[in-house]
């Protein structure tokens, strides 16, 4: 399954980083690889270790057909590790399989010490394609070459999702983007904005300086003509206005 324009989200599961015994380190990471190739991140959600709560955002992110998922955490032999069971809940029926290249790779790695524990990891929900771990070779997984499901710990999750996006999502066309600061409140500027359509990306980031309101307005697309159509349109109707601008992101 190809998407054409991809909404990327991060799950990062982990009670621990919500109660302050661990910092997050993955958020950055995907931050930057997505900008990297030219894409960007539609959300990232930080909750606990309960399988309910893990089933309701996942099931959010499959309502949304352009939906690439990146979840962190929970796919080990642990039994506060849910993650396999709410993955094959939500996005492949309740069914699993014994995977026979993930149970390959445990046994290589652990032996006779794989049984009765490390080797359920690799009862994955059904269909699943794997994900090479660098540090000890237990493998992530994935669903429809979109749902990606890594463990916690950085050393090993991070190149599975690099791997991940080589593999799916090689580097995007970047976008022209265009900026201005308007010497004015957001709230006078509220009618142009609502000119802008939807498929141009349009932001306005508040400035207060010395008791002065004004705003970094930002114009971008992939089409460089359709970015710089739009950006001369808005100058065109702050000049109406007499709102005074320069461009660039510097607002003095």
């Amino acid at each position: 399954m190809k998407i054409e324009s991809p909404n990327f989200y991060t799950v990062i599961i982990g009670t621990e980083i919500l109660n302050g015994r661990r910092k997050d380190k993955h958020f950055e990471f995907v931050k930057n690889e997505l900008l990297k190739r030219n894409l960007e991140l539609k959300a990232v959600f930080f909750i606990e270790d309960d399988p309910d709560l893990i089933e309701k955002i996942f099931n959010l992110v499959k309502a949304d057909p352009n939906s690439v998922m990146f979840s962190f955490g929970g796919i080990g032999a642990t039994p506060d590790d849910y993650t396999r069971d709410v993955a094959a809940k939500v996005f492949t029926g309740g069914k699993k399989e014994v995977n026979e290249e993930a149970k390959k790779l445990i046994i290589e790695r652990f032996g006779k010490d794989a049984y009765p524990y490390r080797i359920e990891m690799s009862n994955l929900p059904i269909n699943a394609g794997l994900l090479s771990n660098p540090v000890n070779k237990v493998p992530g997984f994935y669903l429809e070459r979109r749902f990606f499901f890594v463990p916690g710990f950085p050393e090993m999750a991070h190149p599975m999702i690099i791997e991940a996006l080589e593999k799916f999502f090689p580097k995007a066309g970047e976008k022209t983007r265009l900026s201005m600061c308007v010497e004015a409140s957001e709230n006078s500027m509220i009618d142009i904005m609502k000119e802008i359509p939807k498929d141009i990306e349009f932001s306005s980031l508040p400035v207060i300086k010395n008791g002065k309101y004004s705003a970094v307005i930002s114009i971008a697309h992939k089409d460089k003509k359709e970015a710089k159509q739009w950006f001369d349109y808005y100058k065109k109707r702050l000049d109406e206005k007499g709102i005074k601008y320069t461009e660039g992101e510097n607002c003095r």
